[in-house]
């Protein structure tokens, strides 16, 4: 068995009675129910992962940046050069990318695994070399890979996330680098959602109105040439869809999202190269939908799409456009947050706090809630996890 069919052998579906343990104690702690909203999701789907209510701590957090190349490029779907890929890399690895000082601020690792640069990388501490092929071919003339080559990445970000989980990491984070990669994201989008290019396709690193459209026209050309036209899509072979408009970072994404949900460790996806890819590691196993937690809703409308379609809520939205991991990083804290709540925060019955649906009536200070005050349980503030 290889890789990918062990991997995908390995998934189990996110652990039911630990959600429904989870649910349950979020409606007993010193709080409103439902009052931390999207935060009360996540430690559900958290203790979903872990199999286990409370669930773990979501750490350390480990960031792989995934670069990559793209034929498409020569189809003046971006203004920026080619050989950015390969000097933002550079910065990277000397941490002055935004990135770096993301991952900083929040303690995080930072791993760059070249799976297709256009160039020779000289080898360098923090980066993985990988490299499946010089970049991919032009997906608006023919598939950019072959499927052999959509396999060997997917299987490289399968090996780069088993190794960050075995060296001690708890939560993984996406990150990518590739110019004209929003490109070939907006094809995979539309292939696995059915999505039209028009609503799918963004101004990515900052095309005029003309280069937009000349954008749109490349991504519906690619579905066109490649066989992925005819609206919502029926059963597909996701190796083929990958093989046929992906990159060689959107495998390796997916590999890394996979290689999440068999290590049951929560995985955070980044923006819309992120959103694409997870919509290949879906139809792969869909069951690893349950690990993966929506970073952020980027400013491409692509993204949106493809959260939509995995039925993921995204933590942060500030309108962000980056990609390297940016939103995964700044969503981090939330996540661990939410975590937080279920392993500390005490249950009415240990805090000594009438909870007012048990006796019929409110508190006697009001409902618990914002600006309630004075409510402490003494096994949460000395850092246990309080008795169910």
């Amino acid at each position: 068995m290889g890789l990918l069919d062990g991997t995908l052998a390995g998934i189990r579906p996110a652990d039911a009675a630990a959600m429904a343990l989870a649910r349950e104690r979020q409606d007993r702690l010193t709080k409103p129910p439902g009052s931390l909203g999207v935060l009360e999701d996540i430690g559900v789907r958290l203790a979903g992962a872990a199999a286990a209510c409370p669930p773990p701590m979501p750490g350390p957090a480990a960031l792989a940046i995934f670069a990559a190349d793209h034929g498409v490029h020569a189809q003046g779907v971006t203004p920026w050069p080619q050989e950015v890929t390969a000097q933002m890399v550079a910065n990277f690895l000397a941490g002055g990318a935004v990135a770096n000082a993301f991952a900083a601020q929040v303690g995080a690792t930072v791993t760059v695994v070249d799976v297709g640069v256009a160039a020779d990388l000289p080898a360098a501490p923090g980066l993985v070399s990988r490299k499946i092929a010089r970049g991919t071919a032009d997906l608006s003339r023919g598939p950019a890979m072959t499927a052999d080559q959509a396999v060997a990445a997917v299987e490289a970000g399968i090996t780069v996330g088993l190794d960050l989980v075995a060296r001690g990491a708890g939560c993984l984070l996406t990150g990518d680098m590739g110019i004209a990669n929003t490109t070939a994201s907006a094809a995979l989008i539309c292939a696995f959602t059915g999505s039209d290019p028009e609503r799918a396709t963004g101004a990515g690193t900052g095309v005029d109105a003309a280069g937009l459209a000349r954008k749109v026209g490349v991504v519906r050309r690619a579905l066109e040439v490649n066989g992925l036209t005819g609206g919502a899509p029926g059963p597909v072979d996701p190796v083929r869809v990958l093989a046929a408009v992906g990159g060689l970072e959107h495998a390796a994404i997916a590999g890394f999202v996979l290689a999440a949900a068999a290590s049951r460790v929560p995985v955070i996806l980044d923006g819309v190269i992120a959103g694409a890819a997870a919509l290949a590691a879906a139809a792969l196993a869909p069951d690893c939908v349950g690990y993966c937690v929506a970073g952020h809703r980027s400013a491409e409308p692509g993204h949106a799409v493809a959260l939509r379609h995995l039925g993921l809520r995204p933590l942060v939205e500030l309108d962000l456009r980056l990609g390297e991991g940016t939103g995964a990083l700044l969503a981090y804290p939330l996540v661990g947050a939410a975590a937080r709540v279920l392993r500390e925060v005490a249950t009415f019955d240990s805090a000594g706090v009438t909870d007012k649906n048990a006796a019929g009536t409110e508190h006697a200070g009001g409902v618990i809630g914002e600006g309630a005050a004075g409510v402490t349980g003494a096994d949460s503030a000395a850092g246990a996890v309080p008795p169910g």
